[in-house]
């Protein structure tokens, strides 16, 4: 088991600013992620995925509401789709969304890219779950 503790960023792409907010709030307080970048479409997150000038500074996970303007969450899946194998480092995909529709639910868990589906509000549990898994690469650690 590896002992190596890794710097997390997170990224958050939501046109939502008060969840964005305490997104930001709620993982700072609780010292999940030890930085988080914020976007408010999912066009703005690809085009600052495809810029070079940022490939020492993207994130090693992705929270990308589902519900969005100008590039929604299903756009910007198929868009990562396009870039992934270009990027420099794994980001992970979570899809996320106050929608309890089970097409929406499906359409995410059957996507290859997308790690998982989750509701909001988000699970305080699962956001640590996500951030010691990745603050420990290798470690096979399981939320109980």
């Amino acid at each position: 088991m590896s002992s190596e503790i890794k710097y997390v960023t997170a990224g958050i792409v939501d046109d939502d600013k008060i969840f964005t907010y305490g997104f930001k709030k709620f993982t700072g307080i609780k010292g999940l992620f030890d930085e988080i970048l914020d976007f408010s479409n999912g066009l703005e997150a690809i085009n600052y995925l495809r810029d070079p000038r940022n490939s020492r500074h993207l994130p090693d996970v992705l929270f990308v509401d589902i519900n969005m303007p100008v590039m929604d969450g299903w756009e910007f899946n198929d868009a990562f789709g396009e870039i992934k194998s270009r990027l420099p480092k794994p980001i992970t995909i979570y899809n996320i969304s106050s929608s309890v529709d089970l097409r929406d639910i499906t359409r995410a868990k059957k996507n290859p890219l997308v790690a998982d589906y989750l509701l909001k509000p988000l699970s305080e549990a699962y956001l640590t779950e996500i951030f010691h898994t990745l603050q420990h690469p290798g470690a096979q650690l399981q939320y109980s």
